[in-house]
Formats: structure tokens, sequence, C-alpha cells
């Protein structure tokens, strides 16, 4: 595994501190994977979002209900998971 250092002001090293002291991370570096991991998994996310978006503009009207579209959405990222 390959290391990098970062400069944090003060209040963002104290956060982290914080959550490893809290015993949810072993390490900062933990914390810190997860942050990234989120932030990727994010911006996947709003990615497919805004093309199945673009997709919508051009389709024939759906008839599927809303909630049926929001349910094979968080069953489709479950499988992903």
């Amino acid at each position: 595994m390959a290391t990098m250092n970062i400069s944090l002001p003060d209040a963002m090293k104290a956060w982290i501190d914080e959550q490893v002291a809290s015993g949810r991370y072993a390490t900062a570096s933990d914390y810190m994977r997860e942050l990234v991991r989120d932030r990727l998994a994010e911006r996947e996310h709003l990615a497919a979002l805004n093309a199945a978006l673009a997709d919508a503009r051009v389709s024939a009207p759906s008839q599927r209900t809303v909630e049926d579209i929001i349910a094979a959405e968080r069953a489709r990222v479950a499988r992903a998971a």
C-alpha cells in the first residue's frame, strides 16, 4: 500500500482524531479511505443519475409510477454494492 502525506487545518485534524477516538475507525487512514470511497461512490451515483435523466429527456413517457422507478433504482444500487 502506498503512503501519502497531506496537510490539514487544525480543526480538520481534530475532527479526524475525534472520529478515531470514537472507536468507529482504527486509524486516521481508515477514516480517510472511507471518505475517499464514499466520495467516489457519490460521483458514480450522480453520473448514473445524470445519464438516466438525459435518457428520460429523449424517451417516450413511462407507464411506471414514481414508486416503481425508485424501487427499481434502489434494487439496482443494492445489487451493485
